[in-house]
């Protein structure tokens, strides 16, 4: 099998830490005390083992150096997470803790106090599982909790306590909601800059729901632009969960989290730059790649705070739905696993962006961003959705953005989906069918901010709106140095886009109403520091309707 500098052979050690972690992640999601379900995503099994009772007690520092999360919110339950780690950078993938499962108990209440404690339990955390925990609140025998309510959770291990997280249930799904609001971003990459855009984030007000769309990490290590990452790059089990270990010690994204609930999906470097289902940026597939990919997921599934049950192999199956009453329908999406590779061979030398002219093999009907399961899973679902919106979040820009730099040469980012167009025009396709409401396009990947009109036909600038696509900037990442101004000016010639910026950092905010989704592109001043002013820079308003414009 083909392997480069970067890529381990599946060695008898590494087999060993694979399958060890497998074998936890079939124990992980089985019903927990207090908190018991059928569900197969029900949270870790029943402390009863006197040994992890008692490792908990034995803790000598404070293990919630990573703080809470909570996520994947449905009508009557959510999950909350958490990591014991009492030396998160100790290495190799410890966090300081000896390999010893630990018992952690938690509690839900409808105030900061938690003088109402609505629902309690005992959890696991593994040390397989690099002792992460992941509990369904709500799915146990004390009943479901209350629909479209805030609570208060926090976890105690041993003698210490956890930061307290806020989180909430959705609607129910027939629920007549007059707004929401969400936020989405991506992007944020240590050393490029401080998460300014975070501390903003987490004090926004009324946010019901936190979209996060990948490269949630970043696996290059060494000096970076701001802060440094130690450790090299990422390319096994214990680097990646070093790397989670050391962006989730961060006290700005630790407060996002707090604040509210979470839906989060994967890009690339999570794993790898540029990676394409089996194959690597280089082109290159195998074992190797397989297993490093394998370990990465499952990293990613220990840091996140997503109903699923941990991955026991290479795949992981992240793309799912989310309703908000009868108002939207969250589609979650995964560009990475299943696409076809990316076609007409390197790239063309402008920065760091992936631009090639189009080639035979680009315009291949059976190309796929997403593959074919999830194609029909997404197409089958927005034809049966009954949402005023469907709010599509995933990766990599939608919007048709050529660039033409000298002549009448067209270049196209082939990572984007203008490198997968038959993919592309099979979704444009189903967006335009009558009975689809409301396609509302969220994206990350890019770097800039971004808003557009997805048109039955980018040949014809003058053919009919069937959708729109929001792009958010990053939180830290920088767009390639030098060409922010040229992106702007050559993406903003383009007549279907009404908003670039590839310069500044931040977020977008969305209001959903029955009436209108209006979206607001929050930037930082700066992200040289922690903390700084933030403004919004463009709003825009899109009417809702059931018909084509």
């Amino acid at each position: 099998m083909p392997q480069g500098d970067h890529h381990h052979p599946l060695t008898r050690r590494r087999f060993l830490t694979v399958s060890g972690a497998t074998a936890a992640a079939a124990l992980a999601w089985q019903p927990l005390a207090g908190c018991a379900s059928d569900d197969a995503a029900s949270g870790p099994k029943p402390t009863a083992d006197p040994a992890a009772e008692a490792a908990a007690a034995s803790l000598t520092a404070d293990p919630f150096t990573l703080g809470v999360g909570s996520g994947d919110p449905l009508a009557d339950r959510v999950v909350l997470w958490t990591r014991l780690a009492p030396e998160p950078a100790s290495g190799p993938g410890s966090g300081g803790l000896p390999d010893a499962d630990v018992a952690v108990s938690w509690e839900l209440a409808t105030d900061a106090g938690f003088t109402n404690v609505v629902a309690t339990g005992t959890a696991l955390a593994p040390a397989a599982l690099a002792h992460s925990v992941h509990v369904d609140a709500g799915a146990g025998p004390e009943g479901p909790l209350d629909a479209d309510t805030w609570f208060h959770y926090r976890f105690t291990a041993g003698n210490y306590t956890s930061p307290v997280g806020r989180t909430r249930t959705a609607p129910r799904s027939d629920a007549d909601v007059a707004a929401m609001r969400f936020a989405f971003a991506s992007c944020q990459n240590y050393g490029s800059g401080y998460y300014t855009a975070h501390a903003a984030l987490a004090n926004e007000a009324d946010l019901d729901l936190v979209v996060f769309l990948g490269d949630y990490i970043y696996e290059g290590g060494g000096s970076g632009r701001v802060r440094d990452v130690p450790g090299g790059e990422a390319e096994d089990l214990a680097g990646y969960r070093d790397r989670y270990a050391l962006y989730r010690s961060d006290p700005n994204l630790q407060a996002a989290h707090a604040a509210c609930p979470w839906l989060v999906v994967w890009d690339d470097h999570e794993v790898e730059n540029n990676y394409a289902a089996d194959i690597d940026q280089d082109g290159q597939g195998g074992d190797a790649f397989l297993t490093r990919r394998q370990e990465a997921y499952l990293a990613w599934w220990e840091h996140q705070a997503v109903r699923m049950p941990a991955p026991v192999g290479p795949d992981l199956e992240v793309y799912r739905s989310l309703p908000w009453g009868e108002l939207a329908t969250f589609w979650l999406l995964d560009g990475r696993q299943y696409r076809s590779p990316q076609a007409c061979g390197g790239s063309a030398a402008l920065g760091s962006l992936p631009l090639n002219e189009q080639c035979p093999e680009m315009l291949e009907g059976d190309r796929t961003m997403l593959g074919a399961a999830q194609e029909a899973w997404l197409e089958g679902g927005l034809r049966s959705s009954q949402a005023t919106w469907n709010v599509v979040a995933q990766q990599t820009v939608f919007t048709a953005t050529p660039v033409r730099l000298l002549g009448d040469d067209e270049l196209v980012n082939n990572d984007q989906w203008d490198g997968y167009p038959a993919a592309r025009q099979r979704l444009i396709d189903v967006f335009a069918e009558p009975g689809v409401s409301n396609p509302l396009v969220v994206t990350g990947d890019i770097h800039a901010s971004g808003a557009g009109k997805v048109l039955t036909d980018f040949s014809d600038p003058n053919s009919g709106v069937v959708a729109h696509e929001l792009v958010g900037t990053s939180i830290s990442s920088s767009f390639p140095e030098g060409l922010a101004t040229l992106f702007n000016t050559v993406a903003g010639q383009l007549p279907w886009v009404e908003y670039v910026n590839a310069i500044q950092r931040g977020y977008v905010t969305v209001e959903l109403t029955p009436r209108e989704a209006t979206a607001q592109w929050q930037v930082v001043d700066t992200v040289d520091e922690p903390v700084s002013a933030v403004s919004t820079d463009f709003t825009w308003t899109i009417p809702a309707t059931t018909e084509t414009s």
